[in-house]
């Protein structure tokens, strides 16, 4: 395009400019030249070798193919010329005046794709492949990744759709030339792709032609921001566009102060925000009991050094009261009151670093106003804001509470999220099953402290080693993709997306923008940076639950086992596939082996079969004489059977095939209708907890099946004796499953 500024046009860019584009790019598109009218064609065409391609281009004409602007197989110049004619008739009366005509040489057939980028609402730029052509839309065929992609991206995105094959040669054809492909997709969606000179808007090429021999782009088509939805219009005076800086499609401006991990803004230290040296609580009532009172209450309960602010009264339920929050000496100021009240309260803030408001009515429920004066106000006052629209924070060590009763052990576990009641049953549930949690922020609407910069504060935090996160609305979804791809293997992020089958998204004009929605958006996310995403707050508790549990065992296991993962050649598969993906199984009855290996497929692990030698060292245990031996292994665990038995032939597998992970099962109801008391559970437990200490080189999980079938006091004993080994307890296949596959999902990336 001869350094045309690809931002400061409004209308669809002509279909011969992006292929201008793509050339200094270094993507191969058919040769071609333009003619004004259908007289001018034959003499463009001269030189070109046949077949040939007629297009016309201009206002109306974004898909071509619908409105007849489209001619393929040409034999000669003179064919083309008079091809025009007639389709500068028919456009006529479709009341479409075309700008010009392409004429390009017709390129080979071979396997049809679509690549494509647009611009997600949060996320930014996003690129997409698939099949293309005919079968975008039949098949939705399609893979997303977020710019920039690396090359891994890239293949992982062509390897994962459905019709892979066709791009490996199938039914006598050969392969396509993938590297180039890869290559292809670099140039448009990588580090320094076209993605970053672009104002989305969208971008698609559809399809791109592969073969054996390269890739060649043969239709191309560019509107930037704005014109999505107005493209038909006629040409004349159209709207410009601004432009975004020249960062790929606009990065979300940050909407108050902070670090977004791009530029010089300096970060804030959360420490005074989860370990306040006191604490001001503005809103309690000296006369009817509102939330702030509850909160003076469950602040007495944690013993943080604690003020209340109120106009009138020297205390509020044994509290001391100062009149204004400029009086009161804290790092951290709770807000509990009506919200046209809250940006003045916050203008007090001056000297407290940090200010929750706890109060709703702001941008959540159509008065983006009233937020945005309560932005202006914190900025004021100096202050970083929590919130609108959120209960506060949660951290045993410091104590801070938004949740009553006696606070949990402190532990290494965070937490951001943006709801404030989904945080407290996580709190709750996770501690009653073993979680000890660090730090829990709840943010809300995210008007200033936003969950990408809780994360980026957190992966430096040493009493954090596992974050997991509840989103709705990301607020800077670019940011947040940025601070997960700078913890990839080191930090373990587990994420639970609220509302991801509604989240509307305007419709697109071209297959690109319909092709990507806002959950495959996410999921993108989650493969790109490494991250557990999961469906439901169980799994989002108990995949947490693998990772403290299994802290210092994260990595590949040294010596032989670690010889043994990098050896493994499975592709990989589902959520985890890949090296270091099998798992061995092991535990009574053979139905309910069938069933785990059916979970631990769906989640992309690996049974891997049994090595001759294993067996061997299981029959010498009198395990399987006399019938088969496999993976999931079925030994009798039970009230009569011997309890070290489970221990016995985890070592005998292992010394000969070193399992990354082992997942161990009980039939808790068997041990109370074959048996009598608790006893014969414990022992087997207690010996799944010696396995796991002479092995720390291997995860070990025990699956409690039928576990509601023990007396009170049971599952709690069970759980108390694995946990002293590290050892992770879930009640199901399936989420014993999710959890290990996160695991492996993170030590892949590490």
């Amino acid at each position: 395009m001869n350094g045309r500024d690809l931002s400061a046009t409004a209308t669809a860019f002509p279909e011969h400019e992006v292929k201008a584009l793509l050339r200094e790019a270094g993507v191969p598109v058919p040769r071609g030249a333009t003619a004004a009218s259908p007289e001018e064609v034959a003499g463009a065409a001269d030189g070109l070798t046949p077949p040939l391609v007629l297009k016309a281009f201009g206002p109306g004409l974004v898909h071509k193919s619908d409105s007849g602007a489209v001619r393929l197989a040409l034999g000669d110049p003179a064919e083309a010329a008079e091809a025009a004619a007639g389709m500068l008739r028919e456009l006529l009366a479709q009341g479409i005046t075309p700008d010009g005509f392409l004429v390009e040489e017709q390129a080979a057939a071979g396997a049809e794709l679509i690549v494509g980028v647009v611009r997600d609402p949060s996320f930014g730029p996003v690129l997409l492949t698939g099949l293309g052509g005919v079968w975008t839309e039949a098949l939705r065929d399609t893979a997303v990744r977020l710019c920039p992609v690396s090359e891994a991206d890239a293949r992982r995105m062509l390897a994962s759709l459905r019709g892979a094959r066709l791009l490996h040669g199938y039914r006598g054809r050969p392969a396509v030339d993938l590297d180039a492909l890869v290559r292809l997709l670099l140039a448009i969606g990588g580090d320094g792709g076209l993605w970053e000179r672009l104002e989305l808007g969208e971008f698609e090429l559809n399809p791109v032609i592969a073969t054996e021999r390269g890739v060649i782009a043969v239709d191309a088509r560019y509107l930037p921001a704005g014109r999505a939805s107005d493209v038909t219009e006629p040409a004349g005076d159209r709207p410009a566009v601004p432009a975004s800086g020249g960062n790929g499609g606009g990065r979300p401006e940050r909407p108050a102060g902070g670090d977004t991990g791009d530029g010089p803004v300096a970060r804030t230290d959360f420490t005074a925000l989860f370990e306040p040296r006191a604490v001001a609580v503005v809103g309690a009532s000296t006369g009817r009991p509102n939330f702030g009172n509850m909160f003076l209450e469950f602040y007495r309960a944690t013993g943080v050094p604690l003020v209340a602010v109120h106009p009138e009264a020297d205390e509020i339920d044994g509290v001391p009261a100062v009149p204004t929050l400029a009086d009161a000496d804290a790092d951290y100021a709770l807000v509990a009151v009506p919200a046209g009240r809250c940006a003045e309260v916050v203008r007090q803030a001056a000297g407290i670093p940090f200010v929750q408001v706890m109060s709703g009515g702001f941008g959540e429920a159509g008065a983006p106003d009233l937020e945005a004066d309560l932005i202006g106000a914190a900025r004021e006052a100096g202050t970083r804001l929590l919130g609108p629209n959120c209960m506060g924070v949660y951290s045993p060590r410091g104590g801070q509470t938004f949740v009553g009763g006696e606070p949990g052990p402190p532990g290494h576990v965070a937490l951001i999220s943006q709801s404030g009641g989904l945080a407290g049953e996580v709190v709750k549930v996770g501690e009653r099953r073993g979680l000890a949690f660090s730090r829990v922020a709840t943010v809300g609407n995210s008007a200033d402290v936003t969950p990408a910069e809780l994360l980026r504060w957190l992966a430096t935090d040493e009493h954090t080693s596992v974050v997991g996160m509840y989103l709705e609305d990301p607020r800077e979804g670019r940011a947040l993709f940025e601070s997960l791809m700078s913890v990839r293997g080191r930090l373990p992020v587990v994420l639970l997306v609220g509302g991801r089958s509604v989240q509307g998204r305007r419709a697109a004009v071209s297959h690109t923008g319909g092709l990507v929605g806002d959950d495959r958006v996410w999921r993108a996310l989650a493969e790109q940076a490494g991250v557990t995403l999961v469906t439901g707050q169980d799994d989002l508790i108990g995949v947490l639950t693998f990772f403290q549990a299994h802290a210092g065992r994260l990595t590949a296991p040294a010596g032989g086992a670690a010889r043994a993962l990098v050896s493994e050649t499975r592709p990989a598969t589902g959520a985890a596939g890949g090296a270091g993906s099998a798992v061995l199984v092991i535990g009574p009855s053979g139905g309910a082996g069938v069933l785990a290996a059916d979970a631990f497929d769906a989640a992309g692990l690996s049974l891997d079969a049994l090595p001759q030698d294993a067996r061997d060292g299981l029959k010498a245990l009198g395990i399987g004489v006399g019938s088969s031996l496999a993976n999931p292994l079925e030994i009798p665990v039970g009230p009569r059977g011997r309890p070290e038995l489970v221990r016995e032939a985890i070592a005998a597998i292992v010394a000969r095939r070193p399992y990354p992970d082992v997942v161990a099962h009980v039939n808790v109801q068997s041990f109370f209708t074959y048996g009598t008391s608790a006893e014969p559970l414990y022992a087997c437990a207690r010996n799944l907890a010696r396995a796991q200490e002479d092995l720390p080189g291997v995860r070990v999980t025990l699956v409690t099946r039928n576990g509601e079938c023990a007396p009170p006091g049971v599952e709690d004993e069970v759980r108390a004796i694995a946990a002293g080994a590290g050892i992770p307890v879930y009640r199901s296949m399936e989420a014993a499953a999710v959890a290990v596959a996160a695991a492996k999902r993170f030590t892949r990336g590490a």
